[in-house]
C-alpha cells in the first residue's frame, strides 16, 4: 500500500481556543468548521485536524484518551538552533501552552523541551 497522504486527528473541547493558540504560534490554519480546526505544520504542510471530542469519538468508534492523565501521541517539531528551542518555549507559555519540561540537553547533540497545548496534546521541540 502507498497512501497519498497521512494526517493526524486529535480531540479538543474548544475549537476557537485551539485555532487561536496555533495561529499565535505562527502555524497556518488549513480551514475550520463547527466540527474541526485544521492546522498545517512544517515545510511539508503536515496536517493535524483538531475535532470536537464528540465528533472524533463517534468516528473512532471508541473512547478517547484523557490527556489530563496520559497522552495519546507526542509530535516532534524541529528547531533550527538551541536559541530557537528557547524562543519556542517562551512563545508557547506566552500564548497559553504549558511547558512540561524546560529546554535541556538530551544526550549528545540533542536539545529540546516538551509542551502541551491548551487541551493537553503533547509536543516536543528538538534541535538535533
Amino acid at each position: 500500500m502507498n497512501p497519498k497522504m497521512i494526517w493526524a486527528n486529535l480531540a479538543v473541547d474548544d475549537l476557537e481556543r485551539t485555532q487561536q493558540f496555533y495561529s499565535e504560534l505562527g502555524f497556518r490554519i488549513n480551514g475550520s468548521s463547527k466540527e474541526l480546526t485544521s492546522v498545517f505544520f512544517g515545510d511539508n504542510s503536515f496536517v493535524i485536524n483538531f475535532f470536537v471530542k464528540d465528533v472524533l469519538r463517534e468516528a473512532m468508534k471508541g473512547e478517547l484518551a484523557d490527556t489530563n492523565v496520559g497522552g495519546e501521541v507526542i509530535f516532534t517539531l524541529s528547531a533550527e538552533s538551541k536559541d530557537d528551542v528557547d524562543r519556542w518555549a517562551e512563545e508557547v507559555e506566552r500564548v497559553g501552552g504549558t511547558v512540561v519540561s524546560r529546554p535541556e540537553e538530551f544526550g549528545k547533540g540533542y536539545y529540546g523541551f516538551v509542551f502541551s497545548d491548551p487541551h493537553g496534546h503533547r509536543f516536543n521541540v528538538f534541535f538535533m
